[in-house]
């Protein structure tokens, strides 16, 4: 009879159980759809009044989705307008959007979730764009209320002895002369949950907290995370015989971008007449650190252009 009993406890446990998901699920597909109609709105607007307006009921809904229990380990697939990536640790969720002025002018928009180990919980943090304020961005330590504002399209996790390094990629349409795309670092002190964006990963440049790159509306520049080969020279000796230069190819890991150059002599520095100079570098991690590799460009260079161009098309949180 106990047994019974026990089995009959377990089944409405269970049932209970499943009853409490389905409910979740419907709550959270509720404000995906409700959040996607704001979306609409904001992108659709004529007015930098109407687009705000309905930007700030759209930030309101989201922080208040985001506080859900479950919504951490919900698909957010169907949410319109916005970059939603996670931390392969499942140590945080960032999500991203821009809204354009009429005057061309890009404001960012951002939440991160991220896992409180002592509650088992995931804590909420609005991001706020402070970016036209931010001087010599490529040095300055920054914090989720202070953010050098962009639309993040990939999250990389590297491990090194035990402990995991957070890099993000991200656009933003900047102006209506430039653009920019930036190599970002997230990091938590210790047991606390506060991002903080800025950690000095970058090998032998210890003052260097992200990579900014600044160039044309008028292109499209190659930043994202993928293998490359790299064709590298050494030199041998054998006995007796002389020094041999021999060509070796070894694939890595690593963040690709094109080279940025101006125009014309004499544009150094002005932004809108940077593009791509047709050859590329990239950061590989080792030892705790993006190392900066030269002349990576490889046979593929012109299929990852096109497949590049291709993805930002096919985004729909923002206008490129």
């Amino acid at each position: 009879m106990k047994r019974i009993l026990n089995t009959f406890f377990l089944a409405l446990a269970l049932l209970g159980s499943m009853a409490l998901q389905a409910q979740n699920k419907k709550q959270m597909a509720y404000y995906v759809e409700e959040l996607n109609k704001l979306s609409e709105l904001a992108f659709g607007a004529q007015t930098d009044n109407e687009r705000f307006n309905a930007n700030e009921l759209y930030i309101s809904l989201l922080n208040e989705a985001l506080a859900e229990p479950k919504s951490f380990t919900f698909d957010w697939k169907d949410l319109k307008g916005v970059s939603v990536l996670k931390a392969s640790d499942n140590k945080f969720k960032v999500f991203t959007w821009a809204i354009v002025r009429d005057e061309g002018e890009y404001d960012c928009f951002g939440f991160m979730q991220v896992l409180n180990e002592k509650t088992n919980e995931y804590d909420v943090y609005q991001l706020q764009d402070r970016s036209p304020e931010i001087y010599s961005a490529e040095d300055a330590s920054l914090s989720y209320t202070n953010w050098y504002g962009v639309v993040y399209y990939d999250l990389i996790v590297k491990e090194w002895k035990g402990k995991n390094y957070y890099t993000l990629l991200g656009w933003s349409g900047n102006n209506l002369v430039k653009q920019r795309k930036v190599i970002e670092t997230v990091y938590f002190k210790g047991s606390s949950t506060t991002p903080l964006f800025g950690q000095t990963l970058f090998y032998k440049e210890k003052n260097r907290r992200r990579i900014v790159f600044e160039y044309s509306k008028q292109t499209t520049m190659l930043l994202r995370y993928d293998k490359q080969y790299h064709v590298f020279v050494e030199k041998e000796r054998g006995k007796n015989k002389p020094v041999e230069f021999v060509t070796h190819e070894e694939e890595k890991e690593m963040i690709v971008f094109d080279v940025l150059e101006p125009m014309h002599e004499g544009m150094t520095g002005v932004f809108q007449y940077y593009f791509p100079s047709g050859s590329e570098s990239g950061y590989f991690f080792e030892n705790g650190k993006w190392k900066l590799l030269e002349n990576v460009k490889t046979a593929s260079h012109e299929k990852q252009v096109k497949e590049n161009k291709y993805k930002e098309k096919k985004r729909t949180f923002y206008k490129p």
